[in-house]
């Protein structure tokens, strides 16, 4: 699948940009966007010309509003048959490890939090603001705010599942809770700029070490603290002797400071 209806999926200088692209239902996820995914993630995975993943969003008031209530999604009869939307929009639980940088304006509600919480760097715009609706409408919260735990404090993830359309969690608060790591002045047009600048300096750096870093850090969330100190040991035997022989660093720059 290449032709894709509800997503536009550039690749440029290493960096894949995805672009949802359903601005007139707020960017919603439907059956037709799910199996879209699953078909990007599989390629983003497999291509080794891309090494840095950006997704972003079109229109002005939404990144996305979660799953398309009217245009639903195809549910097996079976339940325990049944697929969660994140096995189709979760880039971790498709297995791509290429960094993921995530650059959030508008409304991010709900089902949006499944490509939130397995990305790798969450930036937003100064309008930026989250929530999950989902006990406003009488349906129980549940994935969305488990994963969202690992991210920020267990108190905000358990207030934004549980009060709904009542509350919205602001950019600054965003960043206080550590939901994401940069507020980025302005609306869509800059936090998208402000996504490839970063993107665009992940994907000078050796791809078997930044992919490395990013597994070895996400598999250390499942492990017992004495796993932590000794399996990620592996990660820089296997991928440091391929890595420092292929890749030649370019000249230092000045870093930033945040």
């Amino acid at each position: 699948m290449s032709d894709y209806q509800t997503v536009l999926f550039e690749l440029a200088d290493h960096v894949a940009t995805i672009t949802l692209n359903r601005p007139e239902v707020l960017n919603s996820f439907d059956q037709r966007m799910l199996d879209e995914f699953a078909d990007i993630w599989r390629r983003c995975r497999l291509e080794d010309d891309i090494r840095v993943v950006v997704l972003r969003a079109a229109g002005e008031r939404a990144f996305s509003t979660g799953v398309d209530r009217k245009a639903g999604r195809f549910r097996h009869p079976n339940p325990w048959s049944a697929d969660d939307p994140g096995f189709f929009l979760g880039a971790k639980q498709n297995r791509v490890w290429k960094p993921l940088i995530c650059a959030v304006h508008g409304m991010c509600a709900g089902g949006a939090f499944y490509w939130v919480n397995e990305s790798d760097v969450v930036i937003c715009s100064a309008d930026a603001t989250f929530f999950d609706p989902h006990t406003s409408y009488g349906m129980l919260s549940a994935l969305e705010p488990a994963a969202l735990a690992r991210r920020i404090p267990f108190g905000e993830a358990m207030r934004i599942a549980l009060f709904g359309l009542d509350e919205r969690v602001g950019a600054d608060r965003a960043h206080t809770i550590g939901l994401v790591s940069e507020v980025v002045p302005g609306a869509r047009e800059q936090v998208w700029a402000r996504a490839a600048t970063l993107a665009g300096r992940l994907a000078d750096k050796a791809p078997l070490a930044v992919q490395g870093s990013v597994k070895a850090i996400w598999d250390s969330l499942s492990m017992s603290p004495h796993a932590i100190r000794e399996v990620p040991l592996m990660y820089p035997q296997l991928s440091n002797p391929a890595s420092q022989t292929e890749f030649k660093p370019g000249p230092r720059v000045e870093p930033e400071i945040r």
